[in-house]
């Protein structure tokens, strides 16, 4: 609010300037980025204030936005509430998390005919906060999905050049692990190893629910169950169903079911097996230690990954894609497993050791 007073014109009326508006936060895709650790240690992001309108009808400058560079396939979450934010999914996508407040006007734009010298202004929108939780969900062309010890790391380290952790006991990987397969002509398809799932993996048992998150993101799913099992289709629909439970989308993903460590069968039993499985879906047998049937399986991968049908989803994936709500509870719990950060809950503790204060006592003591 301001009145112009000058020479020869004491009464020149109001020419308060408007406030300019504050910035947003945004968060921008950015392809360079393959984690989130570089927002580790930069918890709290601030876009600028908008500037104070001046006299002669100066208006304010507007705030700077402050971008906050992700990953492709982070997810944001609500903190407090849990609920699904936004996603970010290719490189210079920005999705404004936080718009910044509009700025007030001056006394000069509530001039009337009635009232030539309005006394007050607007003031600016407050300033918005949020704390979220940004998660990353890996994006590849195929997922393996399995249970433990069903050879998706050897089978991982056999096609590509990653090496993770292969060892003889359950829950061998701890983490998610991505290889880049290669195939004919120079092409390529990269290819995601999570940790095992077990039955009830979808209401929180094993490893399963840190890491189902991983394959939502996969275009095509690759099922591997060992060939000595006693039932191998029996497996097979244990695992689908468990994914069905987590999220009811994934059926609509293409899927391939692979039968591993095919050296300890032989081709008769191999045939008699192939009869049992379901003919909905590709069957391959491999062994990723002998090397058998892995050039079967990288054209059979090929093939569906550019189908027809998987190239339509691809297109719509982005905008079907369904994000559930994120249980904080179980957030908190894995939390706590990871060691990192978490809201303390500290209640009061009685202390008999501490005297009552009289009355002119509690006068002199401040807050």
């Amino acid at each position: 609010m301001h009145l112009k007073h000058i020479k020869y014109n004491p009464n020149a009326g109001p020419d308060g300037g408007d406030g300019g508006k504050g910035g947003s936060v945004i968060l921008r895709g950015n392809h360079n980025f393959w984690t989130l650790l570089h927002l580790k240690y930069q918890r709290h992001v601030k876009a600028e204030h908008g500037g104070n309108g001046g006299k002669d009808k100066c208006h304010g400058t507007d705030g700077k936005d402050a971008y906050i560079d992700v990953p492709c396939g982070t997810v944001v979450y609500d903190a407090e509430t849990g609920k699904y934010v936004c996603d970010v999914t290719y490189d210079g996508q920005e999705v404004v998390l936080l718009k910044g407040g509009r700025g007030g006007l001056g006394n000069f734009q509530f001039r009337s005919a009635t009232n030539q010298a309005p006394r007050f202004a607007q003031p600016g929108e407050p300033m918005q906060e949020m704390t979220v939780i940004l998660e990353l969900k890996l994006l590849a062309d195929v997922g393996l999905v399995g249970f433990p010890n069903a050879g998706k790391s050897t089978l991982l380290s056999a096609l590509s050049n990653a090496r993770p952790k292969i060892a003889n006991y359950p829950f061998t990987t701890m983490e998610p692990s991505l290889g880049i397969v290669g195939y004919r002509e120079g092409k390529s398809f990269v290819m995601a190893d999570i940790p095992g799932i077990i039955e009830g993996a979808s209401e929180g048992r094993g490893l399963g629910l840190r890491f189902l998150r991983h394959i939502e993101r996969n275009s095509l799913l690759l099922f591997m169950v060992p060939g000595d099992t006693d039932d191998i289709k029996k497996e097979y629909e244990i695992l689908l169903n468990e994914l069905q439970q987590f999220n009811p989308e994934m059926l609509d993903k293409q899927r391939v079911l692979a039968v591993t460590k095919c050296d300890l069968l032989d081709e008769e039993l191999i045939d008699m097996l192939r009869d049992t499985l379901p003919d909905d879906l590709p069957v391959v047998f491999i062994s990723a230690v002998t090397g058998y049937g892995l050039n079967d399986l990288k054209d059979i991968l090929w093939a569906e990954l550019n189908s027809e049908s998987n190239k339509l989803k691809g297109i719509t994936a982005e905008d079907t894609l369904v994000h559930r709500d994120k249980d904080m509870q179980r957030f908190t719990e894995e939390l706590r497993a990871e060691g990192e950060d978490e809201i303390l809950y500290v209640e009061e503790e009685e202390d008999d050791d501490i005297e009552e204060l009289e009355d002119y006592e509690l006068e002199d003591v401040e807050d």
